[in-house]
């Protein structure tokens, strides 16, 4: 049996088979986490298999007490773009690599937002529900286009341009978040308190920061016009989750559509649950197995390229 020429430890039980491939080609062996995993049981699969990669999938706790525990370790990659239960300081401090696959789900996440906006805009989780217990509104039901609506994209990289050109494309007006001719020629307001007054749609796309922790408070939801409706694929902690539920529960906001939370997997009898006007999805927006392909194998590539002391594309190491 051939040496292995590097150990890469995935935060999974599976991977995609390319993927894998693509790792094994290049000399390194995988090794994989069946959950739960906490900080330390990954601190200590990463000093039982001296890995030289994380291969990491979901939030895992990338803290400065497991980069510790794994001297051998030359690179985090994000199996997708998120990374903030990663200590970026802690790793830089002990010259650890992060890397994301950038813009690899972007489509999927943007086409899942879209559908959401729609499906809240034509309230269709109250049509499928009153259509299975009997009720047949017919032509007394009032709904209201997506066509004209005002969306407001908070977060433009590669999956708020994507939600964007989309939204664009099925007749809404698009305002984004940032200083004017900075949005490929799409309406901009710099100021997010100028901003909310104007949206009929919320869509947020920003990275979770110790800036964007909390950005959409009370007095933000307060700012958005009476019966709009907020979209969050970004992360749950982005929204004050008391103050969203208050403003559902008011019926100053008509609605929300949720794939993000604070606390994942979503408790049960959660209040966000027994809301009937919010839908809600499990952190699934940019999972497609299209999507999943190619964020796997630009991972498998990030982590092999920078071992063999390759640069990676222009945005994919942090």
């Amino acid at each position: 049996m051939t040496t292995p020429v590097f150990h890469v430890l995935v935060t999974a039980e599976h991977w995609a088979p390319e993927a894998q491939a693509l790792v094994q080609a290049a000399g390194g062996q995988l090794h994989f986490m069946a959950e739960p995993i906490t900080e330390d049981s990954l601190a200590t699969r990463l000093a039982q298999t001296s890995a030289q990669a994380l291969v990491l999938r979901g939030s895992k706790p990338v803290t400065a007490q497991v980069l510790r525990a794994a001297p051998a370790l030359r690179i985090v990659a994000k199996n997708g773009a998120g990374v903030d239960s990663v200590d970026l300081e802690a790793a830089r401090a002990q010259g650890v690599a992060v890397a994301v696959a950038l813009a690899a789900n972007a489509p999927a996440v943007a086409e899942h937002a879209l559908a959401l906006m729609l499906a809240l805009v034509r309230q269709l989780p109250q049509l499928d529900r009153q259509v299975r217990t009997g009720h047949w509104a017919g032509s007394s039901w009032q709904g209201r286009d997506f066509r004209g609506s005002t969306v407001g994209i908070i977060g433009y990289g590669a999956i708020g341009r994507a939600t964007a050109q989309l939204a664009t494309a099925l007749g809404a007006q698009v305002l984004v978040l940032r200083p004017p001719g900075q949005a490929d020629g799409l309406a901009c307001e710099p100021d997010l308190h100028r901003l909310l007054p104007q949206l009929d749609i919320l869509s947020l796309h920003c990275p979770l920061t110790e800036r964007t922790r909390g950005l959409i408070g009370a007095r933000e939801l307060a700012l958005l016009r009476p019966g709009s409706l907020l979209v969050n694929t970004a992360r749950g902690p982005v929204v004050d989750e008391a103050a969203l539920v208050a403003a559902l529960q008011s019926g100053h906001l008509a609605g929300a559509g949720l794939d993000t939370f604070d606390t994942e997997p979503l408790p049960p009898g959660h209040a966000l649950t027994l809301l009937p006007q919010v839908l809600l999805t499990p952190h699934v927006a940019g999972v497609t197995r299209q999507a999943a392909l190619r964020v796997a194998t630009i991972t498998a590539h990030n982590l092999v390229d920078h071992l063999a002391g390759r640069p990676l594309p222009a945005g994919h190491l942090l």
